[in-house]
């Protein structure tokens, strides 16, 4: 297996995922790229041979070492320059009149590891065959395509796959309050009895639900840097007075570590809920009272959460602490759904004072009906995505992407943030 360009490595977008898989896509080109350029000038400083001899002899070597070579030989006309991977594999998808759903993989996937996208919370309308007719898919519709590209990918002889769902399905239900499924757990158990070697996933809502699983891994991924990099372009952290909330007691622990990779102080908002009752929208929440553990009088608020639905239960705490004195109020989401009326309700909740700025990932897909809001900015994850797909690959640790404290604390050190996710 060549670093530089790597024959085994296949990434596959279910419907839902289109658009995050071309950013990991484009990610994973220029990671591969740059790479590249340092092994071509560490051999070329080393052996003292030109750059574009070690390119070519680089391109033979790889060429030797492929099982297959394309009739296309004009690609090998440009022999002396880097060839940028595809490791995009093409899948068609099929939906029958009935709602029935097929994958069919268009080339051979036999031996390689193959990482299978897919976003089950887009819920925009998309073309499904090509036929111009587009459907929107709920979560269980997009969970059908994985399970049947999953099945598609195993019956063509892939060495290993995983599979990439920055929103874990179902992960809300994970706990037994009664006579009810553990759906989150059952998801797992489906997906590893099927022979997946690896589920990576962003924030995941509990880790009890990594407990179900046996021989499948699970890789839960922070967004906690890309948010504190986009935070800093919003707010002065050496000079603003800033307090880190948990917006609830579920959220603590995440919060808990912004508040030490800033070092700011931590405070908690309590909330009472009536579980009989089920959150329609954002004005139809089930929280009865609200109390704040700290103090936010004439400071900087900044929120941490792990997913927004409807979004009512975070309009409500960022209006009790702007009722208590809060002088900005910055909320920073890793999946942002957006459900329902929820974008509305938030520009409503924006024209009335209640927050400044929420910061969201590109893990949930949105069009310009949430991007183009003022109150919005969006920070990329689709780059720790690709690093986390290409390390796996080649075997190499995850530590320095999964534990990123200590690429936080250089990142606030300097301005200059690109070189520390090398």
């Amino acid at each position: 297996m060549h670093f530089s360009r790597s024959v085994n490595l296949g990434i596959i977008a279910c419907p839902g995922a289109t658009f995050f898989t071309e950013d990991i896509l484009h990610n994973l080109k220029k990671y591969y790229s740059r790479k590249h350029e340092k092994q071509v000038d560490f051999i070329s400083r080393v052996y003292g041979i030109d750059k574009a001899e070690v390119e070519r002899q680089i391109n033979l070597l790889i060429d030797i070492q492929t099982k297959t070579q394309t009739s296309n030989i004009e690609e090998y006309f440009d022999i002396e320059k880097y060839r940028v991977p595809d490791f995009k594999i093409p899948v068609k998808y099929t939906r029958f009149a009935n709602g029935e759903y097929k994958a069919e993989v268009k080339t051979s996937v036999r031996g390689m590891d193959v990482f299978i996208i897919q976003d089950v919370e887009n819920h925009y309308p998309m073309d499904i065959n090509g036929d111009g007719k587009k459907y929107i898919l709920s979560v269980n519709d997009h969970v059908f395509t994985l399970f049947a590209t999953i099945d598609a990918v195993i019956q063509s002889g892939a060495r290993s796959v995983s599979i990439v769902v920055p929103a874990y399905p179902y992960a809300r239900q994970h706990k037994r309050k009664g006579r009810e499924a553990l759906t989150a757990a059952l998801f797992g158990r489906i997906i590893e009895n099927m022979g997946v070697s690896r589920i990576i996933t962003l924030d995941i809502h509990s880790k009890e639900i990594e407990n179900c699983l046996n021989k499948c891994r699970m890789e839960d991924l922070h967004a906690s840097y890309q948010i504190i990099r986009t935070l800093v372009s919003v707010v002065d952290i050496e000079k603003s007075d800033i307090v880190i909330v948990a917006p609830d007691t579920g959220a603590v622990e995440r919060n808990k570590f912004f508040a030490g990779s800033l070092n700011k102080p931590l405070a908690m908002l309590y909330k009472e809920r009536d579980y009989s009752k089920v959150s329609a929208d954002s004005k139809d929440s089930n929280i009865t009272s609200m109390r704040l553990l700290g103090d936010v009088k004439g400071k900087v608020v900044f929120m941490a959460d792990d997913m927004v639905g409807t979004g009512g239960t975070m309009i409500k705490a960022m209006k009790h602490l702007r009722d208590l004195g809060a002088d900005k109020v910055i909320c920073a989401i890793s999946l942002p759904f957006f459900t329902g009326n929820a974008i509305a309700d938030f520009d409503d909740a924006y024209r009335k004072g209640y927050f400044d700025k929420i910061i969201g990932t590109n893990a949930v897909y949105h069009d310009d009906t949430l991007y183009g809001k003022e109150w919005y900015i969006n920070a990329s994850i689709s780059n720790l995505f690709a690093r986390i797909i290409s390390r796996l690959h080649l075997q190499r640790t995850l530590n320095p992407l999964i534990d990123n404290n200590a690429i936080i604390q250089q990142f606030l050190k300097s301005s200059q943030s690109d070189q520390f996710y090398e």
